[in-house]
């Protein structure tokens, strides 16, 4: 197992899914967790209290990752309150589904905004910090199987996820003599509340399942194992990587 003992760590868009998936196992894996989301207190509040349950600690950050003052103020009362920062993980995004005609500019921007613009401010403000620490550290992004394939009313989704792995492999490049490691996980057909469009639509699920490699969608949990290897020192040697866990989505 991963040992993340002594580090911080910083989810953003962790009260549920994916990134309260993730914020769990890197706590179960030793780390103190900061539980960041745009709202929902109550719901970060009570991942809090599962991490602290595991005996770690916790504390909900609230901010729009898409804001730069917000995200600075974020990152300070991390690293005052829980005494620095060693991994962040770029979990928030948002996926609207709209025809590509019928995408306003205003949706375009707020898509980019929070799924590419986001993911740059965390981690610049993040490595700031770890550089003036000297403790190096890691950073995770996390993307989507959309990043390599085309769908229907993603025409500002994909570009910004497909963004997503270019900026990972250029901040693993310029951080890495800081020994900063930058890497993605592109996760497929998930079972989250995002998805539950797809999990609970008996038209839609069976013609998705048929695309994906292993027949099933996968759980939260089998993101977050990957999540909680790729910032640990077991993957030392991993910086600059885009990896999907997608159960062979794109294989087919």
């Amino acid at each position: 197992m991963p040992d993340l003992d002594g580090s911080v760590a910083l989810v953003t868009g962790a009260r549920r899914g994916i990134g309260r998936a993730i914020a769990l196992e890197l706590a179960r894996n030793g780390a103190d967790v900061a539980i960041n989301d745009v709202e929902g207190e109550e719901e970060a509040e009570r991942v809090v209290a599962e991490v602290r349950a595991l005996g770690r600690r916790s504390i909900v950050v609230l901010a729009d990752v898409s804001e730069p003052a917000q995200v600075e103020a974020m990152i300070e009362r991390v690293v005052r309150e829980l005494g620095g920062i060693h991994i962040l993980v770029n979990n928030a995004g948002i996926e609207p589904i709209t025809p590509f005609l019928e995408i306003s500019a205003d949706e375009w921007e707020q898509v980019t905004q929070t799924n590419l613009k986001g993911e740059f401010l965390c981690a610049q403000s993040a490595a700031r910090r770890m550089i003036e620490a000297k403790t190096g550290g890691a950073i995770l992004n996390i993307g989507s199987v959309q990043a390599g394939m085309a769908m229907p009313g993603r025409s500002h989704y994909a570009p910004a996820k497909r963004a997503v792995e270019a900026l990972t492999a250029n901040l693993a490049l310029e951080l890495a003599p800081h020994g900063i490691r930058v890497n993605c996980i592109n996760p497929g057909l998930i079972k989250t509340e995002m998805t539950a469009w797809v999990m609970n639509d008996p038209e839609t699920l069976p013609r998705v399942l048929d695309r994906i490699a292993l027949k099933r969608a996968g759980d939260p949990e089998e993101i977050a194992s990957v999540a909680a290897f790729l910032v640990s020192d077991k993957a030392s040697y991993i910086t600059g990587q885009s990896i999907y866990v997608d159960g062979g989505f794109r294989i087919l």
